[in-house]
Formats: structure tokens, C-alpha cells, sequence
């Protein structure tokens, strides 16, 4: 069953539009296809926001990484096509405990006002509009919603690091800001340094031990 969340006034902080609808989330159960009604295709990059918090937080919810990370994957392929998001029906579908995602978004939430302190509207622009720089942004956006969805759950901020990139590529997306843009680069490049750095290290150890 669809539940019905109109979107908070769009002159409301990314933060407080994300509480607004967050505090509005039944505690029955909610589908990804409830909240795509809600969002439609010119909220994707709010919708993401929303669904990266979950990952933010030391907080497992059965099914939820999964349905999520696979959303904001499609968005983002969504993004570089130029197409609208498609689904499919078993994705829209899927109920998820609607009391511990709205606890966990709301825990998430506080990332959203760290990062928007920093975030200046339309400040580098020429990243967040000049088409080579938007391909490159959702080529990365893609990338880090990729490696969120790696099963690397064993090690620590195996989450938060890309998490933390695709919340800046939303905020940079949104509100222009090349410079969260930039800082989502860097989150994607630490991320990849973080897993190729661990994975070589225990390789090692691992050849080190047989040997």
C-alpha cells in the first residue's frame, strides 16, 4: 500500500526536508516504490540523500542495504543515460520495516547537517553543469554506489566512506555546489585506497602465513 508523504517546501534546508519526510514514514513498513511515488524523477537526488543515511550508521536492517544500494545504483545509471529510473517491480515492491529505517535514517541525519555547513551553493560551478564535468560526476556517482554495494561487510567503514561520497555527490548535485563535488571525488578516491589497501594487506598476511 502506497502512504502518502508530500514533500516538505523546497526552501527548507536539504537537512530539514529530509527530517520532515523522515518523522512522516509509517513504522508499519515502507516499499522503495512508496517512496519513488513521493520523490518522482525530479527528487532522485533527494531520494538518494535519504537512502545513503541508512548507511551512515552502525545500524544492520535486513534487506535494506540491499534494496537501497541497488536504488541508488539505478539512479545513478539513470543520471548518465539520461533516462528516466526504472525498477523492477520486485525492487518497488519489497517492504522494509518501516520503525528501524525511520530510526536509522533519523541517526543518519546528522551527517546532512555536517556536510551542508560546508556546502556552498553554486560555488565551482563549471563542475556541477559543464557536461564533461557532469559525465565525470555521475561516472564517480556510479562508481561509489558500486563499491557501497560490495560485500566488504567484514570490514570497518565499509559503508561509510562511499556513503559519505554519495551523500556530497547529492548535496553537490543539488544545490550546484562544485565543491562538495570535489569533495565526493576525494571521498571516492579515499575509499578506493581504504579497500585496496586492506584487501592487499591481508592478502599478504594470508600469503605470509602459507608460505
Amino acid at each position: 500500500m502506497t502512504t502518502e508523504l508530500p514533500l516538505p517546501p523546497p526552501e527548507l534546508s536539504l537537512g530539514e526536508q529530509l527530517g520532515g519526510i523522515i518523522s512522516r514514514l509509517p513504522e508499519d513498513g515502507v516499499s522503495l516504490g512508496s517512496l519513488l511515488d513521493v520523490f518522482g524523477d525530479e527528487g532522485l537526488l533527494l531520494l538518494t540523500a535519504l537512502m545513503v543515511l541508512v548507511f551512515l550508521v552502525p545500524v544492520s536492517i535486513p534487506g535494506v542495504s540491499t534494496v537501497f544500494g541497488a536504488a541508488i545504483l539505478m539512479v545513478g545509471i539513470s543520471r548518465l543515460s539520461g533516462r528516466p529510473l526504472w525498477l523492477p517491480a520486485r525492487l518497488r515492491k519489497r517492504e522494509l520495516p518501516g520503525a528501524r529505517v525511520r530510526a536509522a535514517l533519523s541517526r543518519g541525519l546528522v551527517w546532512v547537517g555536517r556536510l551542508e555547513r560546508v556546502s556552498r551553493p553554486h560555488r565551482l560551478r563549471r563542475l556541477a553543469e559543464q557536461r564533461g564535468w557532469l559525465m565525470v560526476g555521475n561516472l564517480a556517482f556510479i562508481a561509489a554506489a558500486l563499491l557501497l554495494m560490495a560485500p566488504l561487510s567484514f570490514l570497518p567503514f565499509s559503508n561509510t566512506l562511499p556513503g559519505i561520497a554519495l551523500l556530497l555527490y547529492s548535496i553537490g548535485f543539488i544545490q550546484r555546489d562544485g565543491g562538495a563535488l570535489l569533495a565526493g571525488h576525494v571521498a571516492l578516491v579515499a575509499s578506493v585506497v581504504y579497500f585496496g589497501g586492506v584487501l592487499a594487506g591481508g592478502g599478504a598476511a594470508i600469503g605470509m602465513l602459507l608460505s
